[in-house]
């Protein structure tokens, strides 16, 4: 696609706007004075035109590549035939990477003391590490590793984005996003991560009733017109002002967001998905950053995990579902003798 820009080109002794090619100058000393501003037309590629692409081009296309994409997610299964990096053992500490998963939707489920709990289902499609960022190359403070998931046509990925893919021999991705590790956490871009940042579901103009969950003013008793406002603001006589923060109405929503501190109540090893406690922040197929709490309460309980992460052997089968011990299973009966 073509792109316009405007390149500022100073010399001296300028006074009027030229073209390109320098036509349109007039004025007195036209004949000895240089243009001041030129149009430049610069042309940044892609990697498609879509006009010379038919309906058939398209799905063959479509076809071909998910061919190549599967031939390249099953090389990298086994990332350790390929010269691995080190890896390390898990010390009091060290920060794993995280995910990239897709939200599914939400299920009930119950325990085996009959308690009901809503889970949001979170799906794991195709992560892997694109690239390492060193502490001098990242922030100065810490290491970091680039990680993309859920696979995106290259239809509408320029070669600037796709070179990276290209380097981790992986796929291009619809999410590329930055998680901060541990220097002991370090992954060999490429490999295969297996089992909440997001924007929230906007919510438009809301009153603070909606918005922080104000009681709001009486029913009756001569209220007739402020059943739903959020009453005084507080400002008196002596601040003679609202401070600032103060909840009042406003949009709602379409804002980052974090859910700390959710547990997991079962993993699919299958279609690889993890069903969290509660609700996260966004609408259905979003893509969400899935990491380990930071929470002082839930640090101390995550003692040993895979690290730096899970990497599969040759002769290990994984049993389909992972359930927690309080979670009761719906295939197994629910009155014993």
């Amino acid at each position: 696609m073509a792109a316009w820009t405007c390149g500022v080109l100073l010399y001296r002794g300028a006074r009027v706007l030229a073209g390109r090619t320098g036509a349109g100058r007039t004025g007195a000393g036209a004949a000895g004075d240089s243009c001041l501003f030129q149009s430049v037309r610069t042309v940044k590629t892609t990697t498609w035109w879509e006009e010379h692409l038919t309906e058939d081009n398209k799905s063959y296309m479509r076809k071909s590549l998910g061919e190549e994409y599967n031939r390249q997610i099953a090389a990298k299964l086994h990332p350790l035939k390929d010269e691995p990096w080190p890896r390390q053992e898990w010390t009091k500490g060290s920060r794993r990477v995280g995910l990239v998963a897709v939200k599914l939707g939400m299920a009930p489920v119950w325990t085996k003391t009959g308690e009901r709990h809503v889970v949001t289902m979170l799906q794991v499609q195709d992560c892997h590490v694109l690239k390492y960022l060193s502490e001098e190359e990242y922030d100065g403070h810490t290491a970091a590793l680039v990680v993309g998931g859920k696979n995106a046509s290259p239809f509408y990925k320029t070669d600037e984005e796709m070179e990276m893919f290209r380097l981790a021999g992986v796929p291009p991705k619809q999410k590329v996003t930055t998680f901060k590790v541990s220097d002991n956490a370090i992954i060999k871009p490429g490999i295969y991560t297996h089992h909440h940042h997001q924007t929230s579901i906007g919510k438009g103009f809301q009153g603070v009733m909606k918005r922080y969950g104000f009681k709001g003013q009486p029913a009756s008793h001569g209220q007739t017109k402020t059943h739903r406002r959020p009453g005084a603001s507080g400002p008196g006589g002596d601040p003679a002002k609202v401070f600032k923060g103060k909840k009042m109405p406003g949009m709602m929503g379409n804002v980052f967001d974090t859910a700390h501190g959710l547990k997991v109540w079962r993993v699919n090893t299958r279609y690889n998905v993890i069903y969290v406690h509660g609700s996260v922040p966004g609408h259905k197929n979003c893509l969400l950053k899935v990491r380990d709490t930071n929470l002082p309460t839930y640090v101390e309980k995550n003692i040993n995990p895979p690290f730096p992460t899970f990497f599969f052997e040759e002769d290990e089968q994984l049993p389909e579902d992972l359930y927690d011990e309080d979670l009761f299973i719906h295939t197994q009966p629910s009155l014993t003798l």
